[in-house]
């Protein structure tokens, strides 16, 4: 069925039809004074402070090449090396496009004559950084696949990591129109091609169990710029068909997958429909994009706690847990939006990056020195931690340094002699096709009205977006100054066709107002809204309190792992009626702040101010608030502090915890395995083996004393050894006690194995003959109580 289903979408593929609308070149969009700029002219800096012959080792290494610097820690040497490489590309390309820089392109093309250097000594068109690469390649060339969630052939996703590198040559072609750009990324599509050309459908799809990024979008794109039919074939192979079935019947069944590992699939689902005429790929890109942004997103634009999509019917991680919001995700949202706006012109979609953009994108850069938040925390009272440039290379880092590289790509668009206005950012436009240039001069957010000036004589329709946030019958025009009849209505296009002449202005009035946003599930939490613009508060739990706001090099230094506060502490909203939004008032003088008489409650309610979460930097704050009336504050409260002293109490013991089956928790712990399997039971995720699995566990102080693992009465009779450190210190035989399917089972730790530890514990399931190890749904390494 698949493979005819491939057939059928390839005889489409005799042309490449034209999308509805087209971007303009970035190059052609140029930022004024805003927030965006600032954001662009910062990250310029954090640019420019990576440097390139460090990127470059990795790939160096791999090819035989002496190095001319040491390869950056952290991500870049512990088995993703080399992805910042890709991401540094893509980032210097828009950064020249958007700047003209010419100091961004020439350490571009530097970058770009090295790495071809690498392919070429590498001979056979390979260009990776990935650690002892070619071996596992190889392997996978004779059909030898061991591939899990986030590994094959034992090395940390990479294809995941290829699609980095991938993806910075065709942007350094794309954007800054370098042509051994070109030829190393056909030739890198000429190595990928030949290394799957033997694998089965079935090993195809096995091997794309591992994150792999965009490939399946890598190739189509390929496939664009040659005319060659041979990579969008190669692009449908790398497409996962587990995810795209269900999306080809309008079936939501992401709740327990990684969430970022999806995205960019159906970015390439949605390339392929375009290119190939598959109108079902389009659909079905469109599907997930309508689910995922309508049920699982939160009011900043983004999703996932953990990096995992939770149920989609219960929020509660993403109160209760720090690892909220990944940027990654929304960078990718951000992209996939981009497409399915040009295949369709709605305002929706550009409601969402205008969202997206200011309340999860731009409030992810610190001011201060340009570095990038990994998780957003939509925990009360909890906070963000910042990447430092000579330390951190996560992939928020690598996406971040794009995201704040391209902010002019969705401002404008067009479709034939069509002018779409989709933000209100202040910049000029150059549409060279039509021979019109135009300026955007506008104090939004602060203030809600735009205005535009035609700089030639033209005729063109100007379509301007009615934001769904601004109310029927608000939003106002004027041309040179004297009112027109709007003609359209919150969620459309308001058009105007005239002949221009120079110096023509169009002015545009966007009433904002103010309006709360339940969290998704419709749970007791609203955060609050101006026009698009979410409102937050900063908060402080002691008058003295330091917090480090800069990451570290550690492997989870992503992670603001600094003191939680209790639920019950966080401020509440108090009122009789949930429609309370009248009771928030503007701040004289300070635009979009806000307060709440009357309507906080809570430790320092008195002096909270709402103000943009994209303005707040170095503190906790609060941007979901709870909500009760005031005969139930009392017992909510009570109710709250009962399972948050629970799970602070457990936290306390906790010296070190693993999510098994978890991409990131895994790779933090050193995740080995011989016949390892994971998998998701009701959203919780487990791992098994069939030979053994383990996990290095940290153990500073030496203090652990028990090890307490979370099993399923699903996997009763299951036998296998625990091990740590080489000794067996249990036997297990798992069972069905009665209560909840998911249990848990403590294993006191020998106090001559932690005591000898150096402060490393490595736990093994090793499984009995004829078993499985696991399944493992939880492990926790706890001290004494």
């Amino acid at each position: 069925m698949k493979r005819h289903f491939l057939a059928v979408a390839l005889t489409a593929a005799c042309a490449l039809p034209a999308v509805a609308a087209e971007r303009f070149a970035l190059a052609d969009v140029r930022l004024t004074a805003s927030p965006f700029l600032d954001a662009q002219n910062t990250n310029l800096r954090y640019l420019m402070a990576l440097e390139p012959d460090k990127l470059l080792a990795p790939f160096q290494r791999e090819a035989g090449l002496p190095l001319k610097q040491e390869s950056y820690g952290n991500w870049e040497s512990s088995g993703l090396d080399g992805h910042m490489g890709g991401h540094y590309l893509s980032a210097m390309a828009l950064m020249f496009a958007a700047s003209g820089d010419q100091e961004v392109l020439g350490r571009l093309n530097y970058t770009i004559a090295e790495l071809k250097k690498c392919q070429e000594a590498n001979g056979n068109g390979y260009l990776g950084g990935i650690p002892g690469g070619a071996d596992a390649w190889q392997a996978v060339a004779k059909g030898k696949l061991e591939a899990d969630h986030f590994s094959v052939n034992g090395k940390w996703v990479p294809w995941y990591n290829l699609h980095k590198v991938y993806a910075g040559l065709r942007d350094a072609y794309r954007y800054a129109g370098n042509e051994d750009a070109r030829a190393m990324l056909i030739s890198l599509s000429d190595w990928a091609l030949k290394l799957t050309s033997s694998l089965t459908p079935e090993q195809m799809q096995a091997m794309l169990r591992s994150e792999h990024g965009g490939m399946n979008e890598a190739f189509a794109d390929v496939y664009q710029i040659t005319g060659d039919k041979k990579y969008l074939a190669l692009a449908m192979r790398f497409s996962h068909q587990a995810i795209l079935e269900p999306l080809l019947t309008s079936q939501d069944k992401l709740s327990g997958l990684h969430a970022n590992t999806q995205i960019p699939k159906v970015i390439g689902f949605q390339r392929i429909g375009e290119l190939s005429g598959e109108r079902t790929w389009h659909d079905a890109a469109q599907y997930f994009w309508t689910t995922v942004r309508e049920r699982r997103t939160v009011a900043i634009g983004g999703n996932s706690v953990k990096e995992h999509f939770h149920d989609d019917q219960d929020f509660s991680p993403m109160v209760n847990e720090v690892e909220g919001p990944e940027t990654c995700n929304t960078y990718n949202m951000l992209r996939l939006t981009d497409l399915l706006f040009l295949r369709d012109q709605q305002v929706r979609y550009a409601d969402y990056v205008e969202r997206a953009l200011y309340n999860h994108i731009l409030s992810s850069q610190r001011p201060l020195d340009g570095g990038f938040v990994y998780f957003t925390p939509m925990r009360p009272n909890h906070y963000r931690v910042y990447s430092q440039a000579d330390k951190a290379m996560w992939c928020c880092v690598g996406s971040g340094i794009e995201s704040q590289s391209k902010y002019g790509e969705f401002i404008y668009a067009h479709d034939g002699d069509a002018l779409f206005v989709n933000l209100f950012i202040p910049s000029t436009l150059h549409w060279r096709a039509q021979d019109v240039k135009l300026s955007q001069t506008t104090g939004f957010p602060d203030e809600g009205k735009t205005r535009l000036r035609i700089e030639s004589d033209k005729a063109f329709t100007l379509k301007l977006r009615y934001p769904g946030w601004v109310r029927r019958g608000a939003l106002q025009l004027r041309v040179n100054g004297k009112p027109v009849k709007v003609d359209g209505e919150p969620g459309a296009y308001v058009s105007l066709r005239r002949a221009w002449r120079k110096g023509d202005t169009v002015d545009v009035t966007l009433p904002m107002h103010t309006t709360l946003e339940q969290m998704p599930d419709k749970s007791d939490y609203y955060a609050v809204l101006h026009g698009p613009i979410v409102l937050a508060a900063k908060t402080q739990l002691f008058a003295d309190e330091k917090l480090n706001f800069a990451a570290n090099a550690t492997r989870m230094g992503h992670i603001a792992s600094g003191p939680v506060c209790p639920l019950e502490a966080a401020p509440v909203f108090v009122s009789n009626t949930r429609d309370f939004v009248a009771r928030f008032k503007p701040v004289k003088g300070l635009p979009l702040t806000f307060t709440a008489p009357g309507l906080i409650q809570g430790k320092g309610a008195g002096s909270l101010r709402l103000m943009p979460f994209f303005r707040l930097h170095d503190a906790r704050y609060m941007v979901y608030w709870p909500y009760s009336t005031p005969a139930n504050l009392a017992l909510t409260q009570a109710a709250t502090a009962r399972g948050e002293a629970e799970r602070l109490a457990l936290t306390a013991l906790t010296i070190d915890q693993v999510a098994p089956g978890e991409q990131q928790p895994e790779s933090d712990h050193g995740y080995q395995a011989e016949g390892g399997d994971a998998g998701v039971n009701k959203g919780k995720h487990w791992r098994h083996a069939s030979g053994w699995f383990s996990y290095v566990l940290s153990d500073a102080k030496l203090e652990a004393v028990v090890l307490r693992l979370s099993f399923s009465t699903l996997d009763a009779g299951r036998k296998f050894d625990v091990v740590v450190n080489g000794e067996t210190i249990a036997a297990v035989q798992l069972d069905a006690p009665a209560g909840p399917e998911v249990y848990t089972r403590d294993i006191a730790i020998p106090a001559a194995i932690a005591a000898g530890s150096a402060g490393k514990l490595t736990v093994k399931f090793v499984a009995k003959p004829g078993s499985l190890a696991g399944g493992l749904y939880g492990l926790r390494l706890l001290r004494a109580g």
